[in-house]
């Protein structure tokens, strides 16, 4: 298995050097079952077939979770939505700039850690969020810039309805009011995201249940099309273009 410190020590050399893809989707969109299927991530994996590293904090947010024993037993399921809203907020709220200590916070500050690592190596990665804070992402996204990264946007759309059942066939269902609101918000943002990354936006609808492999098709030609591209067309920012320059003269490249 391949760890972090060899991925670092790889460096200028990295397949998916200095590129960054952002998932934007409401709650239930199914964005971590497409980004998983366009960008090739085996379960239980991190790293894409491409070699971009997955940042979620939902992936340390349930493993944390069931660390604690907030499972309901033998179900395999984290069933927050039946949770009183005092018990939610003292677990499930707040976000790394929030005052209080939750599991919500200890996940995100967690991920927060292995991106910057990923960051001070320049790697690619894929950035699985929400997208219900336009002000947030978009800082985000200047910052990756600042240190030469090109950028690009998957946002998967779907209806309220759609996105209320997959909510609750999740293993961690949101309650329904916390679901819709979020819902609202990102697809408020949807014309801003398209005016911030312009041609390297994309939207995919997953509004329909595919088979696998439906879902295979619909989303390969989605990879040819958008992902494939991007990825693999040379680094377009000055800053990127810089740093791989005095990398390679470190490496004894020209």
């Amino acid at each position: 298995m391949v760890n972090l410190k060899q991925l670092l020590t790889e460096g200028v050399f990295d397949k998916g050097i200095l590129k960054a893809v952002f998932m934007a989707g409401g709650p239930g969109s199914g964005k971590s079952y497409v980004a998983s299927q366009i960008f090739g991530i085996p379960k239980k994996m991190n790293i894409s077939i491409g070699g971009l590293k997955s940042v979620n904090s939902d992936t340390e947010f349930e493993f944390l979770l069931k660390k604690f024993g907030f499972e309901t037993f033998g179900t395999g399921r984290l069933d927050i939505d039946q949770w009183p809203d005092e018990v939610f907020d003292a677990i499930a709220g707040g976000d790394e700039d929030s005052e209080k200590m939750t599991v919500r916070k200890k996940a995100k500050l967690l991920t927060m850690a292995r991106k910057k690592q990923y960051m001070e190596g320049r790697l690619g990665m894929i950035i699985d969020g929400t997208g219900h804070d336009y002000a947030k992402l978009s800082k985000e996204k200047k910052q990756l810039e600042a240190m030469g990264y090109d950028c690009s946007m998957i946002f998967v759309n779907t209806s309220l309805e759609v996105a209320k059942k997959r909510n609750s066939e999740r293993a961690r269902r949101l309650p329904e009011k916390i679901l819709e609101k979020s819902w609202k918000d990102v697809q408020n943002n949807l014309g801003k995201f398209q005016g911030l990354f312009g041609s390297k936006f994309a939207v995919v609808d997953n509004s329909k249940f595919l088979k696998p492999g439906d879902a295979q098709k619909k989303f390969g030609m989605i990879t040819k099309k958008y992902i494939d591209k991007f990825i693999k067309s040379p680094i377009k920012n000055h800053i990127g273009k810089k740093w791989i320059k005095h990398n390679l003269i470190l490496k004894g490249k020209k």
